[in-house]
C-alpha cells in the first residue's frame, strides 16, 4: 500500500509544478517524459549495485580534494579559521569561490571549458531534449554547488534572456556543494548522499521544464565562449585578476544578503512565537508554536505521499520544515545519532530530502548572486519569481525522495 501511495505521491509532485507553471501549453511532455525515465533508472542503479556509488564518490572526492586547496589559502591568510571539523559556513562553502571561480576562468580563457560543456550539454541535451547550457549547468551543479557554479557560468547568464536566467535560478536552489558532501556523510548514511546528488539534478531539469518551460530558437541554444569575437581578449594576467576580484565581490554579496534573508526568516519566526505564544496562554497552554510548525503541518501531506506510516510521516514532515526555514546542517545534526535506527524507508526519504541547498536563506545567496552578475531588468524579474525558487527547491526534494523511496522498504 506505501508503495502505491509513493507512486501516486510522485504524480502530485509533478501535478503541483504543473498548477503553478507559468505556461503550461508550452510544456514539452516528451521531454518530461524522458527525464522521468532517467531518474527510475537512476534510483535503481544506484541504490541496487555499487558501480555507480563509487563513481559519483569518486568525483565528489576530486571535488573536495581542489576544495582542500582553497582551505590552504585560507589557512594563509586566517589560519585560525580553518578548523576542518567546525568551520563556519563562509568559510567552507563561499571562501572556495576565491579558487574555484579563478580556476574555471582559467579553463574559459583557454577555451577549454567551453568546449567539455558544449561536449556535454550536446550529449545531455539530445537525451533529454533541453537546451545545452541548462543540461551542463545541471552537472556542473553536481560537483561545484550553486554560487560557484552561477559565479564560473557568470559569462554565459549575462548573455541569456531573464526566462532562461529564472530557470537558472531554479535549478540553483537543488544542488549541494562539493566542498560539503564530506560533511554530510559523517552525519547520514553517505551512499544515499551520493544518490541524491544526481537524482536532484535531473529533477531540477523536471521541475523547471515544467514551472518554467522555455522554447529555444536554434540560434539562442549555444554556450558562451570567452573567444567569442564579440569580447576583446585581456592578456592573461589582467584577466586572472579581475576573475580573482570579481570573485572577491561576488563573496561580499552573497554573504549580505544570507545573513539579512536569515535575520528576516528568524525574526518572523520570533514574532510567530510570540503571538501564537499569547494566544496559548489564553487558552491554558504553555507555548505557542513558530515558523517550523506551521511549515510541518504544512509538510505533513507530503511526507505521507512519500509512503511513510502516519507516525512517521508527522516527525518527518518537521523535520523538512525545519530544513527549509533552516538549513540541512541543523536536521542532520539532530538525526545523526538515531538515523540509523529508523526504518529503510524514513531513513532513505529523509536523507535525500535533505541534501540539497532548498530553504530561505539560499534564496538570498541565489538572488545575491545574480543581482553581481546579470543587468537589473533581469535580477527585477528573478526577484519577482522568489516563491516559486522556494517551490521549485522544495518539488526537487521531494521528488529526490520519492524516486529513491520506490527502492527503499
Amino acid at each position: 500500500m506505501f508503495l502505491v501511495i509513493n507512486i501516486i505521491g510522485l504524480l502530485v509532485f509533478l501535478g503541483i509544478a504543473y498548477i503553478f507553471s507559468r505556461s503550461r501549453k508550452d510544456i514539452h511532455w516528451s521531454s518530461v517524459g524522458i527525464l522521468v525515465v532517467i531518474n527510475l533508472i537512476l534510483a535503481w542503479f544506484f541504490i541496487y549495485f555499487p558501480y555507480g556509488k563509487n563513481a559519483v564518490e569518486g568525483l565528489a572526492n576530486g571535488i573536495s580534494w581542489v576544495i582542500d586547496s582553497a582551505h590552504n589559502g585560507t589557512k594563509a591568510a586566517f589560519p585560525s579559521f580553518v578548523n576542518r571539523e567546525d568551520m563556519d559556513m563562509a568559510i567552507s562553502a563561499l571562501f572556495p569561490i576565491l579558487l574555484v571561480v579563478p580556476l574555471f576562468d582559467i579553463l574559459m580563457y583557454f577555451n577549454i571549458l567551453p568546449k567539455l560543456m558544449g561536449g556535454i550539454g550536446w550529449l545531455l541535451a539530445k537525451i533529454t531534449r533541453q537546451p545545452k547550457f541548462e543540461s551542463f549547468f545541471g552537472v556542473e551543479m553536481m560537483f561545484l554547488g550553486n554560487t560557484e557554479a552561477l559565479a564560473v557560468s557568470n559569462e554565459q547568464l549575462k548573455r541569456m534572456k531573464e526566462t532562461r536566467v529564472l530557470t537558472v535560478a531554479m535549478m540553483a536552489m537543488s544542488s549541494v556543494s562539493g566542498a560539503i558532501v564530506g560533511a554530510y556523510v559523517t552525519m547520514v548514511p553517505g551512499d544515499l548522499v551520493l544518490t541524491a546528488i544526481p537524482l536532484n539534478i535531473i529533477n531540477a531539469l523536471i521541475v523547471t521544464a515544467i514551472l518554467n518551460p522555455v522554447t529555444l530558437e536554434e540560434k539562442e541554444d549555444v554556450i558562451y565562449s570567452i573567444e567569442n569575437e564579440e569580447v576583446e581578449r585581456q592578456p592573461f594576467f589582467s584577466f586572472l585578476g579581475d576573475s580573482v576580484l570579481g570573485a572577491g565581490k561576488l563573496i561580499l554579496i552573497i554573504i549580505a544578503f544570507l545573513i539579512s534573508f536569515v535575520a528576516l526568516s528568524d525574526l518572523l519566526d520570533r514574532v510567530i512565537q510570540l503571538l501564537t505564544g499569547l494566544v496559548a496562554n489564553g487558552l491554558g497552554f504553555e507555548k505557542g508554536f513558530g515558523l517550523d510548525q506551521i511549515l510541518g503541518v504544512f509538510m505533513y501531506p507530503f511526507a505521507l505521499l512519500l509512503g511513510l506510516p502516519w507516525d512517521e510521516a508527522w516527525m518527518v514532515a518537521q523535520q523538512m520544515a525545519k530544513k527549509i526555514v533552516t538549513n540541512e546542517f541543523v536536521v542532520m545534526q539532530e538525526v545523526k545519532d538515531v538515523i540509523d535506527s529508523y526504518s529503510p524507508h524514513r531513513k532513505a526519504v529523509l536523507t535525500t530530502f535533505l541534501i540539497s541547498f532548498a530553504n530561505f536563506s539560499t534564496i538570498g545567496m541565489i538572488v545575491g548572486t545574480l543581482k553581481g552578475i546579470v543587468d537589473k531588468k533581469a535580477s527585477d524579474f528573478i526577484a519577482k519569481y522568489v516563491p516559486m525558487l522556494l517551490l521549485s527547491g522544495i518539488l526537487v526534494s521531494l521528488m529526490t525522495a520519492g524516486f529513491v523511496g520506490l527502492f527503499a522498504w
